[in-house]
């Protein structure tokens, strides 16, 4: 367990607004108890029929009371949700109440994430179902309501591996590499109200150079005479009948200098949903990892019947003015940020929790993780074989952290098939669009080191297509000729792993050059180890003096390959022990740091101050370096809302 273990609200977990990015002030957490039933395969008793998948569901359990109680958003296999068992098939049910004054609006159902195909019943009407393990989606809920008591009745499959869908390091029985999987609801669950016609969708993207932020907003005009319209079983979130195209609809956005609640106003703009319009920021401010600056944004939508913005929908976001791309520096590709050769010298980050699996038991520990790598003087994270809650996002872009996202791969011991590479798609492109809202996000990785690999140069391009603002490491570790792992040529990085390492990665036209993994020197620590397990490592340290003399060492390494082998990219194994992975810097409870903090940060410094020294950073005139922001000078966040439970 975790130090926060201690701090999760049984009654309400996690009540933190969920979605920054996109934020409304009228919504309800649907987090707490909710009653539990689950079966494993063919065995164990069954809540509702049905084998293999959602067909066959003719008798779901409406209005019936299931066995156990489960605290969501934890998923199942987790000691915080007090079920601690793998389920394939689980069905979950509460009661809530929508309060009244919703009525004159639309009321969604909102889920962060569930793993992996579920589909949801409100007062015993199916309403939707979803595929896909690290993507929100959500159901338009108001034809179904009652307006007194409402039940919800969610029904989960997940195969984990023994199928064939994006589950990232997730095994029916873990170990080495391969952890606990972790089923079932493991986001947040949330009621929120919209006006009839209302935004959608949000795309902000930041052009830096032009001192501007291009804006697209989608609306949605809700029409009540096909209000009774049922979605059909697979159709996806927000593509039913109960919808019109985008009605093209007045829009208002207004960019505040900063996020604190009284920040000023510095540009506004107006357009029409759905199409492209842009807004000019004057003496734009860069975001940067020295400088985290976010402009506010503020979003208003017409009504729909021909009033002004001001009446309609309103959402609360924000955009962080960068640019990211790689350009010969002294002669050597470099990924340049805002026009300057930043190293990416970063940790890799499992996402994994001892208490909460997937999820992490607080916002506060959400954020921690994050916080601690900022001290020790790392620039970046990349998060490997899974996709965080939003709010992850959030900590990085307000802290300044760059983050490399992989997409979680799909089995490593199999050629997908065409049904499993369908899936992988669209829960990629889900991914991008999903995670494009981040500042913080410099980076994509499709597939890692050849697990569940195909089409590797068409994927890349895919990805590259859907955001031309962002990198792409198309097979993170195909730089090595040595192994299987293709590398197509079609991304921006030639990445490498080398265990322990480092190791020097051989130049590639165009093509920046990266570790994307690397160490992985374990330290076992009396009384904070995953129990029944064998340790794993790739090396191993004996005390906590010789672990810090080894990875500062490798640092002194990481300088000569920067200056003399062109290496701009670094990722050590890794944040964190995970289960039984004794290799991070901090063991799986967050409760010891192994190494010496004063020594890893001067060994970080002595890395930056060779790189400045021997590459000429600045390349761009017109992209000018600012002095990082006064404490407090950037007050606030964006405000969490405290949520009630129904």
């Amino acid at each position: 367990m975790t130090a926060w273990s201690r701090a999760v609200a049984t009654r309400r977990p996690l009540t933190e607004y969920p979605r920054p990015q996109l934020a409304r002030p009228s919504w309800l957490s649907l987090n707490g108890t909710w009653e539990f039933g689950g079966e494993r395969g063919s065995e164990g008793p069954a809540a509702g029929g049905g084998q293999g998948g959602l067909g066959g569901f003719d008798d779901p359990p409406v209005g019936r009371r299931l066995p156990r109680r489960i605290l969501v958003p934890f998923p199942v296999e987790s000691a915080l949700s007090g079920i601690g068992a793998a389920y394939e098939r689980m069905w979950y049910r509460r009661t809530f109440r929508v309060p009244p004054d919703w009525a004159a609006g639309r009321v969604h159902l909102h889920f962060g994430a569930v793993d992996w195909e579920c589909r949801v019943w409100i007062n015993g009407v199916a309403v939707g179902v979803h595929r896909g393990g690290y993507d929100a989606f959500g159901f338009d809920i108001t034809p179904y309501l009652t307006w007194s008591q409402e039940e919800v009745l969610v029904h989960v499959f997940d195969p984990t591996d023994g199928g064939g869908q994006p589950l990232g390091k997730q095994r029916r029985h873990p170990g080495g590499i391969f952890y606990t999987s972790a089923s079932g609801i493991w986001q947040t669950v949330w009621l929120e109200r919209t006006p009839t016609c209302h935004l959608s969708r949000l795309t902000l993207t930041p052009d830096l150079a032009a001192g501007a932020v291009h804006v697209l907003v989608n609306a949605v005009q809700a029409d009540a005479a096909l209000a009774d319209a049922r979605p059909a079983l697979g159709e996806s979130p927000g593509q039913t009948g109960a919808a019109h195209p985008d009605p093209a609809v007045p829009v208002r956005v207004e960019v505040r200098a900063g996020l604190a609640a009284g920040a000023e106003t510095v540009a506004a703009g107006t357009g029409v949903s759905g199409r492209p319009f842009t807004v000019e920021i004057p003496d734009v401010r860069a975001w940067s990892p020295e400088d985290p600056f976010l402009y506010g944004v503020t979003v208003t939508v017409a009504d729909g019947r021909g009033g002004p913005p001001a009446v309609g929908d309103r959402v609360d976001s924000y955009v962080g003015m960068r640019s990211v791309e790689v350009t010969e520096v002294s002669g050597e590709p470099r990924p340049l940020l805002n026009g300057r050769f930043v190293f990416h010298l970063g940790l890799l980050d499992q996402g994994y929790w001892p208490d909460g699996v997937y999820t992490a038991p607080t916002d506060d520990a959400l954020r921690r993780d994050l916080e601690v790598a900022k001290e020790l003087g790392f620039t970046c994270v990349r998060k490997h074989a899974k996709v965080e809650p939003a709010r992850w996002y959030y900590w990085a872009d307000r802290l300044g952290m760059l983050v490399w996202q992989d997409m979680p791969s799909m089995p490593h011991d199999r050629e997908p098939d065409e049904a499993a590479r369908r899936q992988f798609e669209a829960e990629l492109a889900a991914l991008v669009e999903q995670c494009r809202a981040f500042p913080s996000v410099v980076g994509w990785v499709p597939f890692n080191e050849g697990w569940g690999q195909y089409d590797v140069a068409r994927i890349a391009r895919a990805v590259r297509a859907l955001d031309p603002t962002r990198l792409v490491s198309e097979n993170s570790g195909s730089a090595d000729p040595g192994n299987n792992w293709i590398d197509a040529g079609a991304g921006h990085v030639a990445d490498l792993h080398s265990y322990p390492g480092p190791a020097a990665v051989a130049a590639s036209d165009g093509r920046c050059r990266a570790l994307g993994e690397f160490g992985g020197i374990g330290l076992p620590m009396t009384g904070h180890a995953w129990p029944a397990t064998e340790g794993f490592s790739y090396e191993w340290a004996t005390s906590p003096g010789q672990l810090t003399d080894r990875y500062v060492g490798m640092v002194d390494e990481l300088r000569a390959l920067a200056r003399d082998q062109g290496l701009s990219i670094a990722i050590y194994t890794q944040a964190t022990d995970v289960e039984g992975e004794r290799n991070g810097l901090l063991t799986y409870d967050r409760a010891v740091l192994k190494v010496d903090p004063e020594r890893v940060r001067a060994a970080h410094q002595r890395l930056y101050d060779d790189i400045h020294a021997d590459v000429r950073a600045d390349v761009r005139a017109d992209v000018r370096a600012l002095p990082p922001a006064a404490p407090g000078s950037d007050a606030g966040q964006l405000p969490p809302e405290p949520g009630r439970t129904p």
